[in-house]
C-alpha cells in the first residue's frame, strides 16, 4: 500500500512543474485557457498543463482575458486599482506625485503597491475646470486636445458668452475651459486711452462753404459691459456721433465766423458727446480741431484778402510815418526862422555830409571862389 502511494506521487511530481516569480511580479495562472489563480511573489508548483502569464507590478495592466472575469477573483481584485472612465470625461493620472498621462474613456487596471498612483477624473461636460489641476499640467501637450486657453493681455478685459449668452467679465490673465461642443466666445476691448481721427470730413458753412476739417477725440473705455454687450460696434457708433456733432456745430456760422472761433469748435463736440459716451461706455477725455482745409478758390480769394489787408496797414503806417517826418521838419524850419545860428549849424551840416563824399576838388574862377568858401565856413555874409 505505502509502496503505491510513493508510486503516485512520484508520478504526480513529474506532472508538476515548479515556477518562481520574482519581486515587482505577479502571476496569473490558466488551464487549458481558464483563468485558475493569481501567485505573487514566491517559488510555486504548478501542473505541466497549467500557463502561468507574469505581469510588471510598475506597469500597467493589460489582461490577456476579459478583466470582469479575472476581478471574480477577489484576490485578484484586492491587488488592482480600476479605474473606469466615461464618454464625458477624462483621467489624470499621476505616478508617485508625478504627472504621467491622461485616460481617455475606457476601463484601467494598475498594480497597487510599488508605484504611488493617484488619479484626477475631470467632467468635459462642462466648461469650468473646477478639478485640481496645477497650471503646469494644463499647458503639457498632453492635455492640449482637452483644454481651451484664452488670453486677455495686461491692457484689456474681455466678456466671455457662453453658447451665445453673456457670462462673466474677465480681467487680464489666463484662462483655461475643458474643451467641448459648447460654444466659447470671448470679446476683449483695450482699457488704454485711444484716439479716433475723424479725417478729410467736408461740411458746408452757413453761408455754403465747403471745407474739410480734420479732428481727433481721445476716449477711454469705463464699462464694458455698456460697450460690447448693450452695444455693437461702439467705436463705429462714437465716430458717427463726432461727425453730426461737428456738423451742427459748423453749419451754424458763416466761414469768417468759424475762423474766429475755431477754439470753441473742440469745447462744442465734447459737451454734445458727453452724456451719449456715457451710454457706450466710454469717456471723452480730449478732443480737438487738427486742421481746417479751404476749397483751392476759397483760398485764393482768403489770401489775396490777407494781402490788401498787410498792404493797407503797410499804406497806414507809411503815412503816419511821412506825416511825422513831415511835422518834424516843420518844427525844425521854425526854430532855424527864428535862429540864424541854428541855420547856419544846419548848413553846416550838410555841407559836412557833402564833404565826405569828395575825394578830390578842382577849383575854377579865381579869388571869388574861394571868397565864397570863406564865407559857408565862417559863417559870415
Amino acid at each position: 500500500m505505502i509502496s503505491k502511494l510513493k508510486t503516485k506521487s512520484l508520478t504526480n511530481v513529474r506532472k508538476m512543474k515548479r515556477i518562481r516569480i520574482n519581486e515587482g511580479k505577479v502571476g496569473l495562472v490558466f488551464r487549458k485557457g481558464d483563468y485558475k489563480t493569481v501567485i505573487t511573489a514566491g517559488t510555486y508548483w504548478v501542473s505541466l498543463f497549467d500557463e502561468v502569464i507574469e505581469y510588471d507590478q510598475t506597469k500597467e495592466f493589460y489582461p490577456s482575458r476579459e478583466l470582469n472575469m479575472l476581478l471574480k477573483d477577489h484576490k485578484l481584485a484586492d491587488l488592482l486599482e480600476v479605474v473606469e472612465v466615461q464618454d464625458n470625461e477624462i483621467v489624470m493620472q499621476y505616478e508617485n506625485g508625478n504627472f504621467s498621462k491622461v485616460l481617455s474613456p475606457g476601463r484601467y487596471a494598475f498594480w497597487k503597491d510599488l508605484i504611488d498612483y493617484k488619479f484626477v477624473k475631470a467632467d468635459l461636460s462642462k466648461i469650468e475646470i473646477t478639478e485640481d489641476v496645477d497650471l503646469v499640467v494644463r499647458k503639457r501637450r498632453e492635455l492640449v486636445p482637452y483644454v481651451r486657453v484664452c488670453k486677455v493681455e495686461t491692457y484689456e478685459k474681455a466678456v466671455l458668452f457662453v453658447n451665445g449668452e453673456f457670462n462673466r467679465m474677465l480681467n487680464s490673465g489666463e484662462y483655461y475651459f475643458w474643451k467641448n461642443e459648447v460654444v466659447l466666445n470671448l470679446l476683449k476691448v483695450d482699457m488704454r486711452q485711444v484716439q479716433l481721427e475723424v479725417s478729410g470730413q467736408e461740411i458746408l458753412t452757413n453761408d455754403k462753404a465747403a471745407l474739410r476739417i480734420n479732428f481727433y477725440g481721445q476716449y477711454k473705455v469705463i464699462d464694458i459691459v455698456k460697450a460690447l454687450v448693450e452695444n455693437k460696434d461702439f467705436e463705429r457708433q462714437l465716430y458717427v456721433l463726432m461727425q453730426l456733432a461737428l456738423r451742427e456745430f459748423i453749419g451754424k456760422y458763416s466761414l469768417d465766423e468759424l475762423l474766429e472761433q475755431k477754439a470753441a469748435i473742440a469745447d462744442y463736440v465734447k459737451a454734445e458727446l458727453k452724456s451719449k459716451a456715457d451710454n457706450l461706455g466710454i469717456e471723452i477725455r480730449d478732443c480737438g480741431v487738427k486742421d481746417i482745409i479751404l476749397p483751392g478758390e476759397v483760398k485764393d480769394i482768403m489770401n489775396q484778402v490777407l494781402v490788401a489787408q498787410k498792404q493797407a496797414q503797410a499804406n497806414v503806417i507809411t503815412r503816419r510815418e511821412e506825416t511825422a517826418s513831415t511835422r518834424s521838419l516843420l518844427n525844425t524850419a521854425k526854430l532855424m526862422e527864428d535862429n540864424e545860428m541854428l541855420f547856419k549849424l544846419k548848413e553846416m551840416e550838410y555841407v559836412e555830409k557833402i564833404a565826405d563824399k569828395i575825394n578830390t576838388i578842382s577849383l575854377s574862377g579865381g579869388n571869388q571862389v574861394l571868397e565864397q568858401l570863406k564865407e559857408v565856413f565862417s559863417g559870415f555874409k
